[in-house]
């Protein structure tokens, strides 16, 4: 073993090689190194993190997802008056009841609603809605509407009041950046399209793996585990070197996930299982974050609606059977949010333009099965479309407190109503 001066020396040295390298290496790898130069920064480092909690899995629909075609009010005539050749035909329809029904394509989600394992929360928004992408998104991923420019997510803020000094993995996104509500102030989460794209090839990379071999030996299911709690300076290296080798533990459990369903082809669909190899990897992360593009639709929107709730159902069918086959269902909890809703009425180009109030899902075996809160009206409207009844802000702060067990007015600046979505 080499001794904690030469070794904190040579890391410092292979920092500036990193910082020099920044265009591509990780964020959080350079605030690793950068950490290193002060041992008193315990809050730009990460600490080790358990591997068998509770995960969240947030689905971002991308574009504004017409809510009115996905959860359908079938029993209102208002529907069919206003969407002339958008409305789904009555017998084609998923009956939930009298009243509403899901898209044709989301038979597997249906199931999930049979079985206690699906959620509705109906007519989801907040107060003065913007209907812009890129406001309402931001108002969305930092549940913060009151600022124009907010600097972190809620997720991000989740992690900075409950995660602080967590392991780099505590966080994912299957993008090429981290979205703003995964963004937080002391907390990087990790990024990256594809497993493979995600690689540090820095000089002296067979040095650093044996250097971190000892902590990658005490990481192996069985061994003993805990850091030497006296020595702060051993503590940085071998988080620095646990940062250097992430994107082979990540290579490492994805490459060797053979799951017990196939995944629809698409980057959704591989998206969904990359993160169910990290799951059944037993990596630390307690919030995976995918998305869904393409709902911005304005024109000809019924083929293109069609497809887009087919991958959302089978992306999600599969992810959920390989959640069961894994025996990892139990600790899993899948929530999806659009920036808003569509309005009410079609419009010229056979497509709908930007709206307000739409629902949001959640799924898992700890959901409440079934519908909350009644369907918006349509034709009590604003400006031609749905009012919102919930506060967009009660769900996370019911996800915060009900699942990932935390309290939530720290994290979203005040205390909002919880919701019966998810059992005690």
């Amino acid at each position: 073993m080499f001794e904690t001066s030469n070794t904190r020396r040579e890391f410092l040295q292979k920092g500036l090689t990193l910082l020099a390298m920044s265009s591509t290496v990780p964020g959080f790898l350079n605030r690793t190194v950068l950490a290193m130069a002060d041992p008193l920064d315990v809050r730009r480092t990460q600490q080790p993190d358990g591997r068998d909690g509770r995960i969240l899995v947030v689905v971002q629909l991308s574009g504004g997802n017409d809510g009115l075609n996905t959860v359908i009010p079938h029993g209102d005539d208002n529907y069919y008056r206003r969407r002339s050749s958008l409305a789904l035909d009555r017998k084609a329809i998923l009956r939930i009841d009298d009243y509403l029904g899901l898209h044709p394509n989301l038979r597997p989600l249906m199931d999930m609603l049979q079985k206690g394992r699906l959620a509705i929360v109906q007519g989801v928004g907040y107060p003065n809605p913007n209907r812009s992408h890129f406001r309402s998104m931001d108002i969305w991923h930092s549940a913060q509407p009151e600022r124009s420019s907010p600097g972190s997510g809620w997720i991000g803020r989740y992690f900075d009041n409950t995660c602080s000094g967590a392991d780099p993995h505590v966080g994912v996104c299957i993008d090429d950046q981290v979205p703003l509500a995964m963004q937080g102030q002391r907390i990087t989460p990790l990024s990256f399209e594809r497993p493979e794209f995600y690689r540090y090839n820095g000089p002296d990379r067979a040095r650093y793996e044996q250097l971190i071999q000892p902590r990658m030996l005490s990481d192996a299911p069985g061994a003993a585990r805990g850091a030497d709690a006296a020595s702060q300076l051993d503590f940085l290296e071998r988080t620095a070197l646990d940062a250097q080798l992430s994107s082979d533990q990540i290579l490492r459990v994805t490459r060797g996930h053979s799951p017990a369903v196939a995944y629809p082809a698409g980057q959704f669909g591989n998206a969904l299982r990359t993160v169910a190899a990290m799951i059944r990897g037993g990596l630390p992360t307690r919030v995976y974050y995918v998305s869904l593009g393409g709902f911005d639709t304005h024109a000809n929107q019924r083929g293109r609606h069609d497809q887009l709730m087919q991958q959302l159902a089978s992306g999600v069918s599969a992810f959920w059977a390989d959640m069961a086959a894994q025996k990892n269902d139990q600790r899993v909890l899948m929530m999806t949010f659009s920036e808003f809703g569509r309005r009410v009425e079609q419009n010229a180009s056979g497509g709908t333009d930007h709206g307000a109030a739409a629902p949001m899902l959640l799924m898992g075996p700890a959901v409440q099965q079934g519908i909350l809160g009644r369907h918006p009206s349509l034709t009590d409207l604003d400006q031609g479309d749905l009012k919102f009844s919930i506060d967009f802000r009660s769900v996370y702060a019911t996800v915060l407190q009900n699942w990932l067990q935390t309290p939530s007015k720290p994290i979203l600046g005040q205390q909002f109503s919880l919701l019966p979505v998810i059992r005690a």
